[in-house]
């Protein structure tokens, strides 16, 4: 074998070596990358996948989730919006033993009015839900769970029991909505503390 042969052979082996490098780095990332959402979306990356059939899809929706939620302007709620709130909620949650399918109606209005109060765009519901899971993952199960109880109450088909637990569930997504800007929380607390007392 003469020195050309040998060269040839040198050069074809980097090669081959740089390419089998690229690809694994290529894998890691993807693998890092697909951990990393999967982490941070928690149930909702499984639903994705469930829906959308496949990882590679469901993984381009979570990012364009979060990429058109970047330009968003989510914002806390003041100190006097949140007490606001506050009110409104333990108002409607009074009504409920009297009116159950009322307070459902009132409880899903609030969380539109907060998330509008915050930024959120007021799409349809599964645009809503697709924004309300980069920033809280955790809860928008709760979301969803509440407006399948409340469909299913549209038709006729949800007990006062279910109502209780659609409430409940938006509930949880209130308080995870119901942040404050971090100076004014002191404020807030002081405030409703005071008006709890009058």
């Amino acid at each position: 074998m003469n020195t050309l042969d040998t060269q040839t052979l040198n050069v074809i082996g980097t090669i081959v070596l740089i390419a089998v490098l690229a690809i694994a780095v290529w894998f890691f990332h993807r693998r890092n990358e697909s951990h990393r959402l999967a982490q941070h979306f928690g149930p909702e990356y499984g639903r994705a996948v469930d829906e959308l059939g496949s990882r590679a899809k469901a993984e381009a929706e979570l990012k364009m989730r979060q990429k058109r939620v970047e330009k968003l302007n989510i914002v806390p709620l003041s100190a006097e919006d949140a007490q606001w709130f506050s009110r409104e909620w333990k108002s409607l949650q009074g009504r409920f033993v009297d009116n159950p399918k009322g307070a459902l109606i009132e409880a899903d209005q609030l969380v539109r009015e907060l998330m509008q109060k915050r930024g959120y765009p007021m799409g349809d519901f599964e645009s809503r839900a697709a924004d309300i899971s980069v920033d809280h993952p955790g809860v928008v199960s709760h979301y969803r769970t509440a407006r399948e109880i409340a469909l299913r109450d549209r038709r006729g088909e949800a007990d006062t029991e279910a109502l209780r637990k659609a409430i409940v569930h938006y509930r949880s997504l209130f308080d995870e909505l119901l942040e404050v800007h971090p100076e004014t929380r002191t404020v807030a607390k002081e405030m409703e503390a005071a008006h709890e007392h009058h």
